[in-house]
């Protein structure tokens, strides 16, 4: 899951004549005075920038900068360079406007038809040719099991993001959905993004925000697993081709707790709720590659700070040459 900064209109600097820039200046330099001895102020852009030496612990200096901003039209953000501190009042995206939920009903139900017939098509329990001999659309019933469970698994990860982001008072948007034509790509979806509305406060609100996906899928994602694997059996393998799934450490040491050893020449028909999860498992996985603006990123970021895209870098090669060896 990705999370998108949206379009910003943006209050004060950027409408403001001079006399009135000057003004707001000095309004949010009264409301910094007393939590920091201000050594200098530049303006960056729509922001004011003031650097300095704060006066008390930085956590109680954030609350204190969000409940004076925010009147405003600003909300703060504070960083530590050189020894000293630095407080960046950005101007409030328009988070007041009123929320257009219909492209995310619209995109949720395409969501709903599109991950249906992937798992009529490729994970029920019918062929297509067998499939579109059933009379109007019942034939869409097999691909309950899988669209039901991805779906909870996606929508659970992302309203992670979601409640997350609220609790910290930051403005989000409902989850948006990606439909994908099953003859294209099987699963019937690309997953699912949010957007930010306006920015986190601080580092450890952004960690909060993106480690709640990742940690909200997987509560959902495991037992899915432990129930698909609990409806799977074990077979000979029949001639002709079919889908094969990589196995991780985890799925396979579930495989072998359920099953135990395989006997030769047979492997496991693994029930559509089972895919479903080592689908969630595989996008947990990709989306903690700290990289860019991916749920990792955005960790990486609040953890290491100048230091993310160096790891971000680094990553990269590493997947890079690891594929490399692999092959």
């Amino acid at each position: 899951m990705r999370l998108w900064p949206a379009r910003r209109r943006w209050h004060g600097l950027a409408t403001l004549p001079p006399d009135d820039l000057l003004i707001t200046e000095d309004l949010l330099r009264r409301n910094v005075d007393d939590l920091m001895t201000v050594r200098d102020r530049q303006i960056q852009g729509h922001s004011i920038v003031f650097r300095g030496d704060l006066r008390i612990a930085p956590p109680r200096a954030v609350a204190l900068l969000l409940a004076r901003f925010k009147p405003l039209g600003y909300t703060p953000f504070l960083r530590g360079h050189d020894g000293q501190v630095s407080v960046q009042a950005v101007p409030l995206a328009d988070a007041r406007a009123p929320a257009r939920i219909r492209v995310n009903v619209v995109l949720f139900l395409l969501t709903c038809l599109s991950t249906l017939v992937a798992g009529a098509l490729f994970f029920g329990t019918e062929t297509l040719a067998r499939s579109i001999a059933y009379p109007g659309l019942a034939w869409l019933l097999s691909g309950v099991p899988f669209a039901g469970s991805l779906l909870l698994i996606l929508g659970t990860h992302e309203f992670g993001h979601y409640f997350a982001a609220r609790y910290h008072r930051t403005a989000v948007s409902l989850p948006y959905f990606i439909p994908a034509p099953p003859p294209l790509f099987f699963l019937g979806t690309l997953g699912a993004v949010i957007r930010m509305r306006s920015p986190t406060s601080n580092r450890n609100s952004l960690f909060d925000i993106a480690a709640a996906g990742p940690i909200a899928g997987l509560v959902v994602a495991i037992p899915a697993i432990l129930l698909g694997l609990g409806w799977s059996t074990v077979g000979p393998v029949p001639p002709g081709t079919g889908v094969t799934f990589g196995d991780s450490l985890m799925m396979r040491l579930l495989v072998y707790a359920r099953f135990g050893p395989l006997p030769a020449g047979s492997d496991v028909f693994i029930h559509p709720v089972a895919v479903a999860g080592w689908v969630g498992l595989l996008v947990t996985a990709l989306n903690l590659f700290p990289v860019g603006q991916l749920d990792g990123g955005r960790i990486a970021y609040a953890l290491f700070a100048g230091r993310h895209a160096l790891i971000g870098k680094a990553t990269f090669v590493g997947l890079i040459a690891l594929g490399a060896i692999t092959r």
